[in-house]
């Protein structure tokens, strides 16, 4: 067809050497013509029908990919498919220049791919973010992954086309600058593995509640990106963190409790040891009114009377046999009461412990588990027993250990 363009130019007897460049030329901006008119039809037909079809369907994903010009940017896909597509038959008689046009339009090809996976992979941040699954990954790391993977692909077929050599070569190049790119772009590499780990093991999500004490981090997780995990404290201030901080130095997930049936009761109070004594007649007589004590009594009253009784003990002196204790005693009424409370998930784990009596007194550890996770909630249920403890202890003739008339703050466990 330009041969025919061209001798039909020649027969108004134009010189050959301007009839050349003269068709070249009019073969170009016909080109340029028709590639023009596909693009205003993609746009003013197609991409308007799409935006309308878009519009009155009830899935809200198609609606997604208009607001981010998915279709818009597979539209530019076309004009550079074609122009690459008519360049041979065009520049005919100057194949030099083939070439060059190729390089261009590859470029041009190229960038547009990358618009479109960057626009795409927005619609899939967006749609997963609302999305229940966007609760369990961190889909905006795995999303910025593909994205520089995709742009970092994208450069090296343009600077590999725009320095003449195969994409293929430029890869197989690349490792001589490893070490340098390691030393230059440590932190940025340290955040994408560091990243990358934290996604695929699912170590954070957004919406967790981790702490860094170190770093002044205690709080919900607000962002995670590739390189950095974002956290809001309880006080609203935003603490920053480097993705690979929490793989190298660790961090506390309180995801596991919320998850749980329960939330974690570990505190612990001193016992004066110098109030620990025998059962007496009148204490028992006391303490066999309370309620939630009569099957625990009941109970242990047979048994000791029972062993004692097949030992034959001298019941004339305390120390024979077994006996029952006010801290014992105490120590049943105060798993029942636990027991009894609305606010303790009775179905986990109740104990009442001992642990190693030092100089201020005996530990004695409360282990349970509240039904409500949230945080006011917790509290307030956990001080109802604390304060219900140091309110029963005298009805046990116990005390509290006292230094100096000041009350000794009991060691405590980590919130849970």
């Amino acid at each position: 067809m330009l041969d025919s363009l061209r001798l039909f130019i020649e027969s108004f007897s134009i010189d050959p050497s301007i009839a050349k460049p003269l068709t070249t030329l009019i073969a170009i901006l016909a080109s340029f013509l028709f590639i023009w008119i596909v693009e205003i039809i993609l746009k003013n037909v197609l991409l308007r029908f799409i935006h309308r079809f878009a519009a009155k369907t009830v899935t809200h994903f198609d609606d997604l990919l208009v607001s981010h010009n998915v279709f818009v940017w597979v539209a530019r896909i076309v004009p550079p498919l074609l122009a690459y597509r008519m360049a041979g038959p065009i520049l005919k008689f100057y194949p030099q220049s083939v070439p060059l046009v190729y390089d261009v339009l590859i470029i041009l090809f190229a960038i547009v791919v990358i618009m479109l996976l960057l626009s795409a992979l927005d619609v899939v941040l967006e749609f997963f973010s609302n999305h229940p699954v966007g609760k369990k990954l961190p889909i905006k790391s795995i999303v910025q992954v593909f994205k520089t993977i995709g742009v970092f692909v994208g450069l090296i077929i343009v600077i590999s086309r725009l320095m003449g050599q195969s994409p293929v070569v430029f890869f197989s190049g690349i490792g001589a600058f490893t070490a340098v790119l390691l030393l230059i772009f440590k932190d940025s590499i340290l955040g994408l593995v560091a990243g990358v780990q934290l996604s695929t093991n699912d170590l954070v999500r957004i919406g967790d509640w981790i702490t860094m004490p170190k770093y002044g981090a205690d709080g919900d997780v607000i962002d995670i990106s590739l390189v950095t995990v974002s956290v809001q404290n309880f006080d609203k201030t935003i603490v920053v963190l480097p993705a690979y901080m929490l793989i190298s130095e660790g961090f506390k997930n309180w995801r596991g409790m919320q998850e749980s049936d329960g939330r974690r009761i570990k505190r612990s109070f001193n016992i004066d040891l110098q109030t620990v004594r025998f059962l007496d007649d009148d204490l028992t007589k006391k303490i066999e009114a309370v309620q939630l004590l009569k099957p625990h009594l009941q109970a242990r009253h047979e048994e000791i009377a029972n062993y004692n009784r097949a030992l034959m003990i001298d019941d004339r002196s305390p120390v024979n046999g077994r006996r029952m204790t006010n801290l014992g005693t105490f120590r049943a009424y105060l798993e029942a009461y636990i027991r009894s409370l609305r606010t303790i998930n009775s179905d986990m784990m109740i104990m009442i412990r001992y642990l190693q009596p030092d100089a201020f007194g005996l530990p004695c550890e409360v282990y349970c588990f509240t039904k409500t996770k949230d945080w006011a909630a917790y509290e307030a249920a956990m001080a109802d027993v604390i304060d219900h403890i140091y309110a029963v202890l005298p009805f046990f003739d116990l005390k509290a250990y006292q230094l100096q008339g000041a009350m000794v703050v009991p060691p405590s466990a980590v919130k849970e």
